[in-house]
């Protein structure tokens, strides 16, 4: 196991906020040499700390005008039917986000498309067939007031050893 120490917490600072950002930036900005900003970042990424590197895309740039979020119950909760559930909605194109939930629902997906015609598609050609749903709830986002991908670190309050 690793410690985190407050090198880690800034280097993941800076990278949350520009994935991009290389290692002779980070060194610069962290008065260290690239080597050890290289075997951090190695590290932290074989240990799951990192998960990926990726570009987060303007949806509306892309045709995709309507976010619903979509609760749904299903009717079989064994570890089979959960499982067989999530398979089949986490391979539509649509769906952003699967949450398996506390609450009215089980499950609560965020989907992204460009209408509410194509939102009746994937409900009626998808969602339909899944043979597991009971019920679902709909509701669309009106406008989006708050979208991160940046957690808050302080080495204090994490875990001491990952």
């Amino acid at each position: 196991m690793a410690k985190f120490d407050q090198t880690d917490v800034e280097i993941l600072k800076l990278i949350q906020e520009d994935s991009r950002m290389t290692i002779k930036e980070i060194a610069g900005k962290l008065n260290l040499s690239t080597t050890p900003i290289f075997e951090r970042l190695k590290r932290l990424e074989k240990r799951g700390v990192i998960k990926r590197y990726v570009a987060l895309l303007e949806p509306k740039k892309l045709g995709k005008k309507l976010n619903a979020f979509i609760h749904i119950s299903i009717i079989d909760h064994s570890k089979e039917g959960i499982d067989a559930f999530v398979n089949q909605v986490a391979d539509y194109s649509e769906v952003m986000e699967c949450h398996h939930v506390t609450g009215d629902s089980d499950f609560l997906l965020k989907i992204s498309v460009e209408d509410i015609e194509k939102y009746n598609l994937f409900v009626t050609e998808k969602l339909s067939i899944v043979p597991n749903i009971n019920r679902i709830k709909t509701s669309f986002s009106l406008s989006v007031r708050k979208e991160t991908t940046v957690f808050e670190l302080d080495l204090e309050l994490m875990p001491k050893e990952y």
